[in-house]
């Protein structure tokens, strides 16, 4: 009898017939492309630079990142893409870095070299602001150092010097700050943060994974862009994705330091067993060039003329945003951006206009918003990321908030979601199986498109329930039962 293996045909399928099946698979997925979904993609609108970065990325395909003296090419394509973001944030093509496959790669090796550059602290510690990235803590969990998370100011929603400096103690490898935080689209006072610093000996990252390539070119668009790269004495590493702003292909992204010492920390190496001597710029050993060929042709296919306009154009989009924003009742922008990153709150005493079914309502008509939960006193939100081509679709998004907030409201206030609170404390998350968890999800009002009840739960349990809850809903999602 012969074995069928799920998902494994017997025998090969053709070409054609598998891309049939991919595109119906996608069918359900948000747009990559044209700025409805103001998160997790972004569009260049150039039909012509994304077929360059595809054929670049095919073109590397099949060659191994993990030996660049057997792909002596990688070396030549890194080095370009590395000095290219270098020069334009206060280095040039003698600043070291790193080319890895994102921003999450970025800090955990930063964090990384930061611990290893004080091997004598037994228990290191990360201060960070309470709005830097999950990625921190991500890098806390992985590399078992401590993550103070530092209060942000309530109104501005920046870091405060000074709470981070009082944050720091013998145990602290490392200072961190954002540009901007990718919450509130604000850059933290990387100035003062960084100075702070260095007068204790420490070093300060700067993540700039979301508005490293985009803040410079809004500078040079008329924005009042704080200063916030290497050029800021004190800073000594700095993230910036490139699969963001940069428009390229994932997973793209450059971590640079001041000094090669730092970067030497952060390299893995191993010749301690019988095989090949290996030795890791990043945290992955093999790894397609694929995205690195495709940043590299991005770069070349837009050039500086190409991201100017880009960054013309989301700088106008942000700002036309903003001001139709003011004029719809109940809603406002937290803060003030500094990128084009918007957070969108309700009044509070508008208790009428619930964000959770917002997002739905919107995500209904065309646009996804990304519900952001409340956390450490700061509000809950709705995220929007503008691009290049959000220009051409800004007015279409305001109508659509206007619409939706009429339909919102006109359903008045939603109960919180008290008796699904009393149920899930019944139980022990750790001790439920798969498909005992899936049958809960239909009480919290889980579907595809509408997430209103899952993040209304979400918000009002306290956060560590709160990830106990995400990884259950994640171990579901890839099982059989949902």
């Amino acid at each position: 009898m012969t074995t069928v293996h799920p998902g494994l045909p017997q025998t090969g399928r053709p070409a054609e017939e598998l891309l049939a099946e991919l595109h119906a698979l996608t069918a359900g997925d948000l747009p990559t492309r044209g700025g409805r979904t103001t998160a997790y993609t972004y569009d260049a609108g150039r039909p012509e630079v994304r077929e360059a970065a595809e054929r670049a990325y095919l073109a590397m395909l099949e060659v191994n990142g993990l030996d660049p003296t057997a792909f002596p090419s990688i070396v030549a394509l890194e080095r370009q893409v590395v000095g290219a973001v270098a020069a334009r944030l206060g280095g040039d093509d003698t600043t070291p870095g790193i080319f890895t496959s994102g921003g999450t790669e970025s800090i955990l090796l930063a964090v990384k070299a930061a611990r290893d550059s004080r091997p004598g602290i037994a228990e290191p510690e990360i201060v960070v602001p309470a709005t830097a990235h999950a990625a921190f803590f991500k890098a806390g969990r992985y590399l078992k150092v401590k993550v103070v998370a530092v209060p942000v100011d309530p109104a501005t929603f920046r870091a405060v010097p000074a709470a981070m400096a009082d944050a720091c103690t013998a145990n602290t490898v490392l200072v961190v700050a954002s540009a901007p935080s990718y919450a509130h689209g604000v850059v933290d006072p990387v100035h003062e943060i960084a100075a702070d610093a260095a007068e204790r000996g420490l070093p300060c990252h700067v993540d700039a994974c979301v508005g490293g390539w985009l803040l410079p070119w809004l500078a040079e668009a008329g924005a009042p862009v704080p200063e916030f790269d290497l050029s800021v004495p004190g800073v000594t590493s700095l993230s910036c994705d490139l699969h963001k702003f940069g428009y390229t292909p994932k997973g793209a992204s450059v971590l640079l330091f001041r000094d090669r010492p730092m970067r030497l920390a952060a390299y893995f190496a191993c010749a301690q067993w019988p095989g090949y001597p290996v030795v890791n710029s990043t945290v992955q050993s093999s790894k397609g060039a694929g995205p690195l060929a495709a940043a590299w042709a991005t770069l070349q296919a837009l050039g500086a003329d190409g991201y100017r306009e880009l960054g013309r154009a989301a700088l106008a989009a942000t700002r036309r945003l903003i001001a139709g924003i003011d004029a719809i009742d109940g809603l406002r922008v937290l803060g003030s951006p500094d990128a084009t990153l918007v957070a969108l709150g309700a009044d509070p005493d508008d208790a009428a206009l619930d964000l959770w079914e917002l997002a739905d309502e919107a995500r209904a008509r065309g646009f996804f918003l990304q519900p952001q939960l409340s956390v450490a006193g700061l509000p809950a939100s709705l995220h929007l990321t503008l691009t290049g081509v959000s220009e051409q679709g800004v007015d279409e998004l305001l109508s659509t908030l206007r619409e939706a907030v009429a339909v919102v409201r006109g359903r008045g206030p939603v109960a919180p979601p008290s008796e699904l609170l009393e149920l899930l404390g019944q139980f022990d998350l750790a001790e439920l199986d798969d498909a005992t968890f899936a049958e809960l999800l239909p009480a919290a009002g889980f579907a595809p498109s509408r997430m209103a009840g899952v993040n209304r739960l979400l918000d009002a349990l306290p956060p560590e329930l709160r990830d106990q809850l995400a990884t259950r809903f994640l171990s579901v999602l890839y099982s059989p039962y949902l």
